[in-house]
């Protein structure tokens, strides 16, 4: 946790202590900022008390063969990561969150899961930290992989408290910690549309933009012509958005959807693939701009459909920057994720996801922003840097678990040199489709291929063309 979100406790520094696997278990939520669902959550613990200190979560990967080196991956990050912020942990607590296909078979799912639990304890136990507790929370109920008593730790496992009647529920409210659903429902939110009639219409649309400005955007002499087109149809979309104020969550995106056809959107995205144009954009990020901007990126990701799956990084690494400027972290990582499971190269979501994770403070970008909005460095050189002189870190939480029990394990052993897929955060790794995750999705041939021929300018550059990521 660091000073920019996530309070955990009251603002007068009361302190909370958490005691046995219940109450972790409870806590989870609002470590993360949502319920993870299908995934691994470590968290560092430091000092005598057990103050939580980084956290790391990855989608659990499917295949059991790739639990092993993935355990090594996790346990490395979590702690070479840890040294470099708040030093080196002094034991660790893990979750896996996964509930089953019928909703009925928790005890399955956990048992199922127990070899990637043990490779994971194992795994810290090479590097010399042990593990305190190892969790399994599925279909509303939670098992230990770590106490062998059945009195506390019954194999049917024990049901989790119910939401809002627990100390911590009752602290996070006073500190005005808010838990924002399930990770399924928040990347439900900035995922493509699924519906046939949509999709179809929607794709005409992207095939149409695609085929008028990409030949525009690789033109020298016609793409300045075209950032500027497209970031002043972007504000007129954001002048109508705000015009309509935001519904409950539930329904909001809908009606935003509906706000904006489907040729706006899709210029809008086309002319996002050229890098400039994307970072003029990113000024757009502070207060209510912020939050109009924040509805607009969602809604052009939803519209990034079939073969045009890959443009979406642009509009949801817009929308992650957003989020983490106006303190969301949780909703600014989980954006960010999809930004690099929609392009593993996209290089200002690279550096946003791991300056994110890393604690390190955005108003130095915002700075950048606000200064030099015409050009300059741009916005990934002023986060690089940041990152490189090791801007401000964020302290650590008021939040301390009791030490419960030691590790089962810690046989020596040395860790994979592989790096781990994601850290601090939500998943994958830069530059990687971590294990477990849909690989992007390639470009059909026809107007799509010419959108190709954008990312690939972008990605390898040509000289004075500024359209690099």
């Amino acid at each position: 946790m660091n000073k920019h979100h996530e309070t955990t406790g009251p603002s007068d520094g009361q302190q909370i202590t958490l005691r046995g696997p219940a109450e972790l278990a409870d806590a989870l939520p609002y470590l993360m900022g949502f319920h993870p669902s299908d995934s691994v959550v470590m968290v560092a613990l430091h000092g005598g008390r057990g103050r939580f200190g980084g956290r790391l979560r990855l989608g659990i990967p499917r295949a059991p063969g790739e639990w092993g080196p993935v355990a090594e991956q996790l346990a490395d990050s979590l702690i070479s990561g840890s040294e470099r912020r708040d030093g080196r942990p002094d034991a660790i607590v893990i979750f896996l969150c996964q509930d089953s296909p019928d909703g009925e078979s928790g005890r399955l799912t956990m048992e199922r899961l127990r070899p990637f639990a043990q490779s994971l304890r194992t795994a810290c136990g090479a590097l010399d930290v042990p593990v305190l507790e190892a969790l399994c929370l599925s279909d509303g109920r939670y098992w230990s992989y770590c106490c062998p008593d059945g009195r506390c730790c019954p194999p049917q496992g024990k049901p989790l408290a119910m939401p809002g009647t627990t100390v911590m529920a009752a602290a996070a409210a006073y500190a005005g910690v808010r838990v924002r659903g399930t990770l399924r429902e928040m990347e439900a939110r900035l995922a493509p549309w699924q519906t046939p009639d949509e999709v179809s219409a929607q794709l005409r649309a992207l095939d149409r933009a695609a085929s008028s400005l990409v030949p525009r955007i690789l033109d020298e002499r016609a793409k300045a012509e075209v950032a500027k087109e497209t970031l002043t149809l972007a504000r007129t979309l954001m002048d109508r958005l705000v015009r309509t104020p935001p519904a409950p969550e539930a329904v909001s995106d809908l009606g935003d959807d509906r706000l904006i056809d489907e040729d706006e959107a899709a210029a809008v995205i086309l002319g996002l693939q050229d890098r400039e144009t994307r970072d003029k954009a990113a000024v757009w990020m502070e207060g209510p701009e912020g939050h109009r901007a924040l509805r607009l990126w969602r809604t052009l990701a939803r519209r990034c459909v079939g073969p045009y799956g890959e443009h979406a990084a642009a509009p949801l690494t817009l929308a992650g920057w957003v989020s983490w400027s106006t303190g969301d972290e949780p909703g600014a990582r989980v954006a960010l994720a999809m930004a690099l499971r929609s392009d593993p190269e996209y290089t200002f979501a690279q550096l946003l996801h791991r300056a994110c994770n890393e604690g390190l403070d955005p108003e130095t970008l915002r700075r950048c922003l606000r200064g030099d909005g015409d050009g300059g460095e741009g916005p990934e050189a002023a986060v690089a840097g940041a990152g490189e002189a090791g801007a401000v870190t964020g302290a650590g939480a008021a939040l301390h678990v009791r030490r419960v029990r030691p590790a089962a394990n810690r046989a020596r052993r040395r860790a994979s040199g592989r790096r781990a897929t994601d850290t601090g955060g939500t998943a994958p790794a830069p530059g990687t489709a971590g294990p477990g995750m849909p690989r992007p999705g390639t470009a059909g041939p026809g107007p799509v291929a010419a959108g190709r021929r954008v990312r690939d300018a972008r990605r390898y550059g040509r000289r004075g063309a500024g359209t690099r990521r």
